[in-house]
């Protein structure tokens, strides 16, 4: 993303209410530098990320594996395909389920395609950040779910995170609720100069009906990037990436771009050697700090609500109308879920083929009292007690 600056606000993250949380620094502080620099290596070693190159291809399944590695299981990682100049390209969506509410999303995002260079600044920055984030928030309940992206064809004009609103947020019936688009590109500042700023964007464009809340938002993300980062923070505009598509939608965006602004993105020197790993460090230290504050971390960062042996949750419990049920590692073609009384008669019994990450029983049905949930798939079991309110 080439960006032109208009104006810049400073602002003190006194000015807001947000308090301090010790476990969200706890979490923001295992923020790994040889983790970042080790990504941006890797990113760059890739290649030039074009449309309908092999490089492109092997970027996003290095990512798959990147998710893959941390814990996520194929069953998070959603593949949107769509054609950008008769080419197929892909963006990843990998979705980590929250306890409160399931289907309310808070959206990381950023590109991983390049339009000339390697793009180890413009975009593997954002992109070796947003990993960092999914690696650090893996293990911890979150009240809302959180949606990780990596678009291609933002160098082509916003094609794929267009397509992505069109053709699957706006597909989904009811429409995917957002809470809130959290994009970052070209985060990995200049080499040897002072890279100690970063800039917070807000919408400032059309429609407006959602500019008051992006800049709550965006309030917010700077309070955060004070108590999570050494970082200060600069106030601007949200511009020509791939947070626009969502904020024509009408959804609430905010986003981080580098304050120093580096003239190497679109060529072949835009290199790890002529950026700041230590600032896109910090970038990513105040990313998780804000994500954690975003979706609403439990305190105690436990969780507790998940079986660790296959990802599976179960929430709200108690219920009292409907459970949805995060079928985790469940997603083989012979899944069978069956609910039990108090006095193990079998009171309902679905069979799904091709399990959604998400689905949810009907308990509206079912009077007062002790449930046993109890699921089977590939060989594998898992029984749990629900309470109905």
């Amino acid at each position: 993303m080439k960006k032109i600056t208009l104006f810049v606000l400073f602002l003190s993250c006194n000015l807001f209410s947000q308090s301090f949380i010790q476990s969200y620094a706890d979490v923001a502080n295992q923020t790994s530098q040889a983790n970042i620099t080790a990504h941006l290596t890797e990113f760059e070693n890739l290649g030039v990320k074009r449309r309908g190159t092999q490089p492109l291809e092997d970027t996003y399944n290095w990512l798959r594996n990147e998710y893959l590695s941390y814990g996520y299981v194929a069953g998070q990682l959603q593949e949107d395909t769509y054609l950008n100049a008769g080419f197929t390209c892909k963006n990843l969506i990998v979705t980590k389920v929250g306890s409160v509410y399931p289907n309310s999303y808070v959206i990381i995002c950023g590109h991983y395609d390049t339009i000339v260079g390697t793009g180890t600044n413009d975009n593997g920055s954002g992109t070796v950040s947003i990993l960092e984030v999914a690696r650090l928030l893996q293990n911890i309940d979150t009240e809302y779910s959180i949606k990780f992206i990596h678009f291609s064809g933002e160098e082509d004009g916003l094609v794929g995170s267009n397509h992505y609103v069109n053709n699957v947020v706006n597909a989904t019936t009811p429409k995917m609720d957002i809470k809130l688009v959290f994009n970052l590109d070209e985060v990995g500042g200049i080499a040897g100069v002072t890279n100690n700023t970063i800039t917070c964007e807000r919408d400032t464009g059309s429609p407006t009906s959602n500019n008051a809340a992006s800049n709550t938002i965006t309030n917010e993300l700077i309070t955060c990037v004070g108590l999570y980062s050494p970082l200060n923070t600069s106030l601007s505009y949200a511009y020509a990436s791939d947070y626009m598509p969502f904020e024509d939608n009408n959804e609430v965006i905010t986003g981080f771009y580098e304050t120093n602004e580096s003239s190497h993105p679109h060529s072949s020197t835009d290199l790890l050697v002529n950026m700041d790993p230590v600032y896109n460090y910090n970038v990513a230290k105040a990313a998780v700090g804000a994500m954690l504050h975003f979706a609403i971390a439990t305190t105690s960062l436990s969780n507790s609500s998940f079986d660790n042996d296959f990802n599976i949750s179960f929430f709200p419990n108690p219920t009292q109308d409907y459970l949805s049920i995060n079928f985790g590692e469940f997603t083989g073609k012979n899944t069978k879920v069956s609910i039990y009384d108090i006095n193990g008669k079998q009171v309902e019994f679905k069979h799904y083929s091709s399990p959604k990450i998400i689905e949810v029983l009907d308990f509206c049905q079912f009077e007062k009292g002790i449930y046993l949930v109890q699921m089977e798939s590939d060989g594998k079991e898992i029984s749990r007690k629900i309470v109905k309110n």
